[in-house]
């Protein structure tokens, strides 16, 4: 950043600097980190986090720095150190990673940037979030697209071959694209995403891979997934701001973590794009002809503050440890997996639990007696309401399709993160159990 108030740092730290205290801190200290209510339970990282105080007065402070000033926003807004320091915690590049306003926006710019006509099908799943489908769905009205869609298996028994295997079964020569969710919103269950790229790969597929809920959640090398694009959240397991999210545009060949030649894409939103003539064309190999980056960052002026306090939240992130948090959050989940089973059953459970590969913080499930009130869209809004306005416990329902069900269905969905604690699921799911049996 030319302007210096707020900088996340030189690109290496020097060996004398000791490790964060944070990287040892219990886990009731970094609670305390959060500005989370204390009355209340929130198992609803998977919608959106509680920002870290640091995070809080980030925004603030650059805000104020930034108003009135007779400075520079063009340059800056570029974001170019951020962009540096994020694209390392991934593994990636500054010309790899771009800043942008949320998870939605950046699958709206991947989408309507890949270079598709009339008749080119793309084959995705109808567990995607409304905004993946909804602009597939737009590309498929004004282009003529065709969309391929296949409902994925759900239940504590379902296996990632499951899901493969029905992927596969949708490519066909016209198959252009192949769009998914790294962790799916509805089940919270977490696709084979390496080898769903593999597949990809085998039959030229560039891969669109909705990735809001990766960061803050799992210690991962974006490079290695394999994937042409993921785009992310920054204010779900990140915890950063409102209004931030990240997009990962593959702009180099790597051929052990993507062999294909780089896609055709149009850059929208870009105040760098040529107003004559071509950029280059894309390189072949592992040195960028451009960047890609760059191209998309570039829109104007930015939310400075917004672009500060999401590097603040991964700087913490980095200091806590990923790799210890993402433990963390696993271990609780599957703490919170066996007490719902011990409460509901196994066959209440959506999301998968016998696979570890399929596993994640977000569990689906129907707390009710009878299986066919996972139809009844008002028993679950009633549920969740109940639970948030008579018990501070912060839920949500969620509704998806089930492979030879008439009906959709509804699950009450509970998401653990670094700040929940096991006390907290064994109060929420003793209060479900009783809430349930009252509506039953």
């Amino acid at each position: 950043m030319s302007h210096t108030v707020e900088s996340p740092g030189s690109a290496t730290v020097p060996a004398s600097v000791p490790p964060s205290p944070l990287r040892t801190a219990s886990w009731a200290r970094i609670r305390e980190l959060f500005a989370l209510d204390p009355t209340t339970v929130h198992l609803n990282t998977g919608t959106v986090g509680a920002m870290p105080y640091e995070v809080l007065d980030t925004v603030d402070r650059v805000t104020r720095q930034w108003t009135g000033g007779l400075l520079d926003v063009y340059r800056p807004a570029m974001f170019t150190e951020y962009r540096a320091f994020i694209g390392r915690t991934f593994g990636v590049d500054e010309d790899e990673i771009v800043i942008c306003h949320n998870a939605t926006e950046g699958v709206a710019r991947v989408i309507h940037g890949l270079d598709l006509r009339a008749g080119d099908e793309v084959v995705t799943t109808t567990h995607e979030c409304y905004s993946v489908l909804s602009n597939f769905n737009l590309l498929r009205n004004r282009h003529g697209i065709v969309m391929r869609t296949v409902t994925p298996p759900s239940g504590h028994d379902v296996r990632a071959e499951e899901i493969i295997d029905l992927v596969e079964s949708a490519i066909t020569p016209r198959t252009k694209v192949l769009s998914f969710a790294a962790i799916t919103l509805f089940t919270g269950t977490m696709f084979p995403v390496r080898q769903l790229c593999e597949l990809a790969h085998r039959h030229g597929l560039t891969t669109v891979i909705d990735g809001a809920l990766i960061p803050g959640m799992l210690d991962v090398n974006l490079r290695d997934y394999g994937a042409d694009f993921i785009t992310c959240s920054g204010s779900k397991f990140q915890c950063g701001p409102l209004g931030t999210g990240l997009i990962y545009v593959r702009n180099k060949v790597v051929p052990e973590s993507n062999p294909l030649p780089l896609p055709t894409f149009w850059p929208l939103i870009s105040t760098w794009y040529p107003m004559m003539g071509s950029p280059p064309p894309r390189t072949t190999n592992e040195v960028a002809s451009y960047n890609m980056g760059d191209y998309l960052q570039s829109a104007g002026s930015a939310n400075l503050a917004r672009g500060a306090a999401l590097t603040r939240a991964f700087e913490l992130w980095d200091d806590i440890g990923r790799d210890r948090i993402e433990r963390y959050v696993m271990d609780l989940a599957e703490y919170a997996r066996g007490r719902l089973i011990e409460a509901f059953g196994e066959k209440a459970m959506y999301s998968p639990g016998v696979d570890p590969r399929l596993r994640s913080p977000l569990i689906a499930f129907n707390p009710f007696r009878r299986p066919e009130d996972a139809w009844n869209i008002k028993k679950f809004i009633t549920f969740v309401k109940r639970l948030e306005t008579e018990h501070r416990i912060w839920t949500r329902w969620t509704e998806f399709d089930v492979p030879g069900s008439p009906h959709q269905h509804y699950a009450a969905r509970i998401t653990t993160h670094l700040f929940n604690t096991r006390d907290e699921i064994d109060h929420s799911v003793r209060t479900m159990v009783r809430l349930a049996e009252e509506m039953s």
